[in-house]
Protein backbone atom coordinates (compact mmCIF):
# COMPACT_ATOMS: atom_id res chain seq x y z
CA UNK A 1 0.00 0.00 0.00
CA UNK A 2 0.88 3.55 -1.13
CA UNK A 3 0.44 5.24 2.38
CA UNK A 4 1.63 9.00 1.17
CA UNK A 5 -1.15 8.10 -1.97
CA UNK A 6 -3.76 7.25 0.85
CA UNK A 7 -2.81 10.21 3.03
CA UNK A 8 -3.11 12.55 -0.16
CA UNK A 9 -6.51 11.15 -1.52
CA UNK A 10 -7.85 11.42 2.84
CA UNK A 11 -6.85 14.34 3.26
CA UNK A 12 -7.85 15.81 -0.52
CA UNK A 13 -11.21 13.93 -1.14
CA UNK A 14 -12.37 12.97 2.49
CA UNK A 15 -11.24 15.80 5.17
CA UNK A 16 -11.15 18.35 2.95
CA UNK A 17 -13.92 17.19 -0.06
CA UNK A 18 -15.94 19.96 -1.43
CA UNK A 19 -18.68 17.89 -3.37
CA UNK A 20 -20.48 19.26 -6.12
CA UNK A 21 -24.10 19.53 -5.49
CA UNK A 22 -23.42 19.26 -1.83
CA UNK A 23 -22.81 21.36 1.33
CA UNK A 24 -19.70 20.83 3.07
CA UNK A 25 -20.56 20.40 7.30
CA UNK A 26 -17.38 19.92 9.63
CA UNK A 27 -17.72 18.69 13.53
CA UNK A 28 -15.35 17.73 16.00
CA UNK A 29 -15.90 14.49 14.93
CA UNK A 30 -17.37 14.23 11.11
CA UNK A 31 -17.33 15.57 7.70
CA UNK A 32 -20.66 15.66 6.42
CA UNK A 33 -21.89 16.72 3.16
CA UNK A 34 -25.55 17.49 2.76
CA UNK A 35 -27.35 17.16 -0.43
CA UNK A 36 -28.88 20.52 -1.95
CA UNK A 37 -30.58 18.48 -4.42
CA UNK A 38 -33.67 15.66 -4.00
CA UNK A 39 -30.49 12.96 -3.02
CA UNK A 40 -28.97 11.49 0.28
CA UNK A 41 -26.19 12.69 1.51
CA UNK A 42 -22.79 11.40 2.99
CA UNK A 43 -20.43 11.12 5.93
CA UNK A 44 -16.90 11.52 3.87
CA UNK A 45 -14.75 11.66 7.32
CA UNK A 46 -15.09 10.90 10.56
CA UNK A 47 -12.17 10.82 13.49
CA UNK A 48 -13.92 8.44 15.84
CA UNK A 49 -12.77 6.48 19.11
CA UNK A 50 -14.06 3.21 21.16
CA UNK A 51 -15.41 5.94 23.96
CA UNK A 52 -17.30 8.54 21.56
CA UNK A 53 -17.80 6.26 18.15
CA UNK A 54 -21.88 4.68 19.56
CA UNK A 55 -22.59 8.67 20.48
CA UNK A 56 -21.81 9.83 17.85
CA UNK A 57 -23.47 7.83 15.40
CA UNK A 58 -26.52 8.28 16.99
CA UNK A 59 -26.19 12.16 17.04
CA UNK A 60 -25.68 11.82 13.41
CA UNK A 61 -28.80 9.46 12.82
CA UNK A 62 -30.92 12.46 14.44
CA UNK A 63 -29.18 15.28 12.75
CA UNK A 64 -29.93 13.77 9.72
CA UNK A 65 -33.78 13.01 10.70
CA UNK A 66 -34.34 16.47 11.56
CA UNK A 67 -33.49 17.69 8.19
CA UNK A 68 -35.69 15.42 6.48
CA UNK A 69 -32.52 13.31 4.31
CA UNK A 70 -31.06 9.46 4.46
CA UNK A 71 -27.99 9.28 3.90
CA UNK A 72 -24.34 7.08 3.61
CA UNK A 73 -21.90 6.57 6.23
CA UNK A 74 -18.54 6.65 3.61
CA UNK A 75 -16.47 3.84 5.56
CA UNK A 76 -13.07 3.06 4.55
CA UNK A 77 -11.05 -0.28 5.91
CA UNK A 78 -8.23 1.94 7.84
CA UNK A 79 -11.21 4.14 9.76
CA UNK A 80 -11.12 3.99 13.66
CA UNK A 81 -12.35 2.39 15.75
CA UNK A 82 -11.61 -0.99 14.17
CA UNK A 83 -15.11 -2.41 15.08
CA UNK A 84 -17.21 0.95 13.20
CA UNK A 85 -18.61 -0.95 10.67
CA UNK A 86 -20.24 -3.87 13.52
CA UNK A 87 -20.81 -0.51 15.43
CA UNK A 88 -22.96 1.06 12.74
CA UNK A 89 -24.53 -2.11 11.72
CA UNK A 90 -25.95 -2.28 15.47
CA UNK A 91 -27.78 0.98 14.76
CA UNK A 92 -29.62 -0.74 11.89
CA UNK A 93 -27.25 0.63 8.81
CA UNK A 94 -27.09 -1.47 6.19
CA UNK A 95 -23.98 -2.50 4.17
CA UNK A 96 -23.93 -2.01 0.58
CA UNK A 97 -21.26 -4.24 -1.68
CA UNK A 98 -17.45 -3.99 -0.59
CA UNK A 99 -16.06 -1.38 -3.05
CA UNK A 100 -11.99 -1.54 -4.09
CA UNK A 101 -10.45 2.25 -3.38
CA UNK A 102 -8.61 2.31 -6.78
CA UNK A 103 -6.28 5.45 -7.91
CA UNK A 104 -4.19 5.84 -10.98
CA UNK A 105 -1.27 8.10 -11.44
CA UNK A 106 -1.25 9.80 -14.27
CA UNK A 107 2.41 11.57 -14.28
CA UNK A 108 4.10 7.89 -14.05
CA UNK A 109 1.72 5.78 -16.45
CA UNK A 110 0.93 7.40 -20.13
CA UNK A 111 -0.63 4.49 -20.95
CA UNK A 112 -4.26 5.54 -20.99
CA UNK A 113 -3.12 8.87 -22.63
CA UNK A 114 -1.84 7.36 -25.33
CA UNK A 115 -4.90 5.20 -26.00
CA UNK A 116 -6.53 5.97 -29.25
CA UNK A 117 -10.31 6.72 -28.74
CA UNK A 118 -12.34 5.43 -31.19
CA UNK A 119 -15.02 7.66 -33.45
CA UNK A 120 -18.15 5.98 -31.86
CA UNK A 121 -17.10 7.53 -28.20
CA UNK A 122 -18.47 10.90 -27.59
CA UNK A 123 -18.34 13.49 -25.48
CA UNK A 124 -21.97 14.40 -24.25
CA UNK A 125 -22.55 17.75 -23.16
CA UNK A 126 -26.34 18.21 -23.61
CA UNK A 127 -29.61 16.76 -21.37
CA UNK A 128 -30.19 14.37 -24.35
CA UNK A 129 -26.43 12.60 -22.97
CA UNK A 130 -28.13 12.46 -19.64
CA UNK A 131 -31.32 10.92 -20.37
CA UNK A 132 -29.47 8.20 -22.68
CA UNK A 133 -27.28 7.83 -19.50
CA UNK A 134 -29.79 7.20 -17.46
CA UNK A 135 -31.64 4.97 -19.70
CA UNK A 136 -28.59 2.80 -20.15
CA UNK A 137 -28.52 2.77 -16.69
CA UNK A 138 -32.26 1.85 -15.51
CA UNK A 139 -31.74 -1.14 -18.81
CA UNK A 140 -28.46 -2.46 -17.23
CA UNK A 141 -29.52 -2.83 -13.37
CA UNK A 142 -33.32 -3.15 -13.95
CA UNK A 143 -34.26 0.08 -11.46
CA UNK A 144 -34.56 3.80 -11.64
CA UNK A 145 -31.80 6.36 -12.24
CA UNK A 146 -34.16 9.41 -12.32
CA UNK A 147 -32.34 11.37 -9.42
CA UNK A 148 -28.91 10.14 -10.65
CA UNK A 149 -30.12 12.06 -14.06
CA UNK A 150 -31.47 15.26 -12.51
CA UNK A 151 -28.56 15.79 -10.43
CA UNK A 152 -26.12 15.16 -13.20
CA UNK A 153 -28.05 17.49 -15.26
CA UNK A 154 -28.11 20.18 -12.47
CA UNK A 155 -24.05 19.59 -12.09
CA UNK A 156 -23.38 20.03 -15.91
CA UNK A 157 -25.05 23.38 -15.82
CA UNK A 158 -24.05 24.59 -12.97
CA UNK A 159 -20.54 23.28 -12.83
CA UNK A 160 -20.12 22.59 -16.77
CA UNK A 161 -16.22 22.71 -16.46
CA UNK A 162 -16.42 19.80 -13.30
CA UNK A 163 -18.26 17.34 -14.80
CA UNK A 164 -17.68 15.46 -17.93
CA UNK A 165 -19.92 12.48 -19.79
CA UNK A 166 -18.78 9.76 -22.11
CA UNK A 167 -20.83 7.40 -24.39
CA UNK A 168 -20.30 5.11 -26.82
CA UNK A 169 -22.69 4.88 -29.18
CA UNK A 170 -24.16 2.69 -32.03
CA UNK A 171 -26.05 4.80 -34.26
CA UNK A 172 -28.34 6.52 -31.95
CA UNK A 173 -27.91 3.61 -29.16
CA UNK A 174 -26.17 4.55 -26.16
CA UNK A 175 -24.49 1.29 -25.70
CA UNK A 176 -21.48 1.78 -23.13
CA UNK A 177 -21.22 5.53 -21.31
CA UNK A 178 -19.41 6.80 -17.65
CA UNK A 179 -19.01 9.83 -16.56
CA UNK A 180 -16.09 12.23 -14.80
CA UNK A 181 -16.31 15.01 -11.87
CA UNK A 182 -12.77 16.81 -11.42
CA UNK A 183 -12.44 17.05 -7.52
CA UNK A 184 -12.44 20.90 -6.89
CA UNK A 185 -8.96 22.17 -4.84
CA UNK A 186 -7.80 18.52 -5.49
CA UNK A 187 -5.38 16.95 -7.48
CA UNK A 188 -7.85 13.72 -8.13
CA UNK A 189 -10.48 13.20 -10.66
CA UNK A 190 -12.98 10.35 -9.83
CA UNK A 191 -14.18 7.91 -12.49
CA UNK A 192 -18.32 6.76 -12.03
CA UNK A 193 -20.56 4.53 -14.13
CA UNK A 194 -18.67 2.53 -16.65
CA UNK A 195 -21.70 0.39 -17.66
CA UNK A 196 -21.72 -1.37 -21.19
CA UNK A 197 -24.65 -3.27 -22.66
CA UNK A 198 -24.57 -6.92 -22.18
CA UNK A 199 -24.09 -7.57 -25.80
CA UNK A 200 -21.55 -5.11 -26.35
CA UNK A 201 -19.29 -5.96 -24.12
CA UNK A 202 -15.65 -7.81 -24.47
CA UNK A 203 -14.91 -4.93 -27.33
CA UNK A 204 -12.61 -2.58 -24.97
CA UNK A 205 -15.57 0.00 -24.27
CA UNK A 206 -15.14 0.46 -20.44
CA UNK A 207 -11.10 1.06 -21.20
CA UNK A 208 -11.84 3.72 -24.01
CA UNK A 209 -13.94 5.50 -21.04
CA UNK A 210 -11.19 5.15 -18.95
CA UNK A 211 -8.81 6.87 -21.39
CA UNK A 212 -10.98 9.43 -22.79
CA UNK A 213 -11.45 10.34 -18.78
CA UNK A 214 -8.22 10.52 -18.30
CA UNK A 215 -6.43 12.66 -21.42
CA UNK A 216 -9.70 14.77 -20.39
CA UNK A 217 -8.10 15.08 -16.66
CA UNK A 218 -4.52 15.20 -17.68
CA UNK A 219 -5.10 18.14 -20.01
CA UNK A 220 -6.90 20.07 -16.85
CA UNK A 221 -3.47 19.67 -14.63
CA UNK A 222 -5.34 16.95 -12.62
CA UNK A 223 -2.75 14.07 -11.47
CA UNK A 224 -4.43 11.02 -10.27
CA UNK A 225 -7.58 9.09 -11.19
CA UNK A 226 -9.51 7.57 -8.62
CA UNK A 227 -12.37 5.07 -8.26
CA UNK A 228 -15.10 3.02 -5.91
CA UNK A 229 -14.17 0.04 -7.76
CA UNK A 230 -17.03 -3.02 -8.29
CA UNK A 231 -15.49 -6.89 -8.68
CA UNK A 232 -16.32 -6.65 -12.07
CA UNK A 233 -14.78 -3.46 -13.36
CA UNK A 234 -11.45 -4.10 -10.28
CA UNK A 235 -9.24 -6.42 -12.72
CA UNK A 236 -9.75 -4.48 -15.54
CA UNK A 237 -8.44 -1.18 -14.31
CA UNK A 238 -5.74 -3.17 -11.63
CA UNK A 239 -4.41 -4.32 -15.15
CA UNK A 240 -4.28 -0.37 -16.39
CA UNK A 241 -2.13 -0.24 -13.23
CA UNK A 242 -4.62 1.02 -10.79
CA UNK A 243 -2.81 0.58 -6.96
CA UNK A 244 -5.23 -0.72 -4.29
CA UNK A 245 -5.61 1.70 -1.28
CA UNK A 246 -8.01 0.45 0.72
CA UNK A 247 -11.90 -0.87 0.93
CA UNK A 248 -14.85 0.95 1.10
CA UNK A 249 -18.59 0.11 2.04
CA UNK A 250 -21.11 2.46 1.79
CA UNK A 251 -23.09 2.12 5.24
CA UNK A 252 -27.18 3.32 4.36
CA UNK A 253 -28.77 5.09 7.33
CA UNK A 254 -31.88 3.31 8.72
CA UNK A 255 -35.28 3.72 6.91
Amino acid sequence: MNHDLLNKYHMELRVNAQTTGFRREETAHVVRHISEYDDRGFILASALTDHNARSVIQAEKEYFKQIGQSFEWKLFSYDTPSNLKELLIAEGFEEDEEEALLVLDLNKDKSLLNRQIPVELKEMTDENGVKDIVHLMDEIWQDKHGSLGKRLWQDKQNQPDELFLYGVYDGSQLVSGAWMYLEKGSSFASLWGGATQPDYRGRGYYKDLVAARAKKAHAHGYSFLTVDARPMSRPILERLDFQLLAYTYGMLSPK
